[in-house]
């Protein structure tokens, strides 16, 4: 039996794909001790046939498609599948060091209630990998190297390792997130409720291949407001507000940047170059996402 299950879902990412399997089979652990799990939402640009190929080299490869709503479906399913003992998240897009899965293992032997979160390095393209893989002075963590535990906040589901049976007792990941954004870091809350302590290990690293044009990222930034209504509403306390940014000082800003498009479009005309700018930006939108989901509830009654 594997000691631990890697989750990844995955749709239409063959391209990520193709480096991010081939890092989980060079892990400096015996293969025999780990799984991978493949949970495909359907992908139609040959995932099935590669991951199929890959399968026959390593047998610890496991395709699991499905009809999945969304992430926390997929990964869900992955949960369910799972044989090992812990569960490590990590997404398709994310390129793992050689040592990632023993790092986590490392953590978790004491046998206390918790959940690992590694440090997951921001890459644009694959030059960029190969420099912050080979400088690590560049890496730009976000959280300090002697940094002990986290909170449900930084709980995000790149590089994360839980114990399936605790991921079980919470009931895994709340299907109704669909859209952009929170279903991880709702888990994380409803976890740490649960007695389980969030800890931070920096040694477990691995690369989120990924570059996302500020005007996408907006539009993510719009459902990420709209996924904090939801993840409110199901735990309506201040903490949760205060640390999602849903806040009157929040809502106050944003409605008097809305008075002032000319201020808007300043930073907006800026965001390519600037990242206050962007940053400035994409909470307005952010902000936008809230208000607009709130709006829907209020006027359903």
């Amino acid at each position: 039996m594997p000691k631990i299950s890697v989750v990844i879902p995955t749709y239409n990412r063959l391209e990520e794909l193709q480096h991010t399997i081939p890092s989980l089979l060079a892990q400096d652990l015996p293969r025999d001790l780990y799984e991978l799990i493949i949970a495909d939402s359907q992908s139609s640009d040959g995932t099935a046939e590669y991951l199929a190929q890959a399968a026959r080299e390593a047998p610890s490869v496991r395709h699991l498609p499905g009809a999945y709503s969304g992430r926390g479906a997929a990964r869900n399913a992955g949960i369910a599948a799972a044989s090992g003992e812990l569960v490590l998240f990590n997404d398709s897009d994310i390129i793992a060091s050689p040592d990632l899965l023993r790092r986590h293992l490392e953590r978790h032997e004491g046998g206390e209630k918790i959940a690992v979160v590694g440090l997951e390095v921001q890459v644009k393209n694959l030059q960029e990998y190969e420099q912050k893989r080979d400088q690590p002075e560049l890496r730009a963590p976000l959280h300090k190297p002697d940094r002990k535990t986290l909170t449900w906040l930084y709980f995000l589901t790149g590089n994360a390792s839980v114990r399936r049976q605790d991921l079980l007792q919470v009931g895994g990941f709340d299907e109704n997130f669909t859209g952009y954004g929170h279903e991880d870091l709702e888990l994380g809350y409803r976890l740490e409720q649960a007695g389980v302590t969030i800890c931070y290990e920096p040694r477990a690293v691995n690369y989120h291949l990924q570059f996302v044009p500020h005007e996408d990222q907006v539009e993510k930034m719009k459902l990420a407001g709209r996924s904090t209504v939801r993840f409110y509403r199901k735990h309506p306390h201040f903490k949760v507000m205060a640390n999602l940014g849903m806040t009157p000082v929040s809502l106050g800003l944003h409605s008097l940047l809305t008075t002032m498009p000319w201020v808007l479009g300043y930073f907006d005309r800026r965001a390519q170059d600037s990242k206050f700018a962007r940053d400035v930006v994409q909470q307005y939108y952010y902000v936008s996402g809230i208000k607009s989901a709130l709006r829907e509830k209020n006027s359903s009654g």
